[in-house]
């Protein structure tokens, strides 16, 4: 029985290592670069004009905090609804900037 089990167990070790991929034989460490369909690829990618260099996003500050108000329609709705509410209460102390209401 031990015999036939150390057989069984030598067995498995031997399929295993005949079951490995010979080196060099993934597709990942040597990429087919001249097939047709990526030259193909290539000429599409070639063929696109070259377009404008885009300008670097976040330098300029385009919110509420900024300072800068809009000329939008939202922007227009909120002049409107603080001219009506400083209507509601023409007597209102104002808060400094940056303070807490008393």
């Amino acid at each position: 029985m031990s015999k036939t089990l150390a057989l069984l167990i030598a067995g498995f070790f031997a399929a295993g290592a005949c079951a490995q991929a010979p080196k060099g034989a993934s597709s990942e460490a040597a990429p087919i670069m001249n097939s047709k369909p990526q030259e193909r690829a290539e000429a599409k990618v070639e063929a696109r004009p070259q377009g404008k260099v885009k300008a670097a996003g976040g330098d300029t500050l385009n919110t509420a905090e900024s300072g800068a108000i809009g000329t939008g329609k939202s922007a227009a709705a909120g002049q409107k609804r603080e001219a009506t509410r400083n209507a509601k209460h023409p007597n209102r102390k104002l808060n400094p900037q940056g303070g807490t209401p008393n």
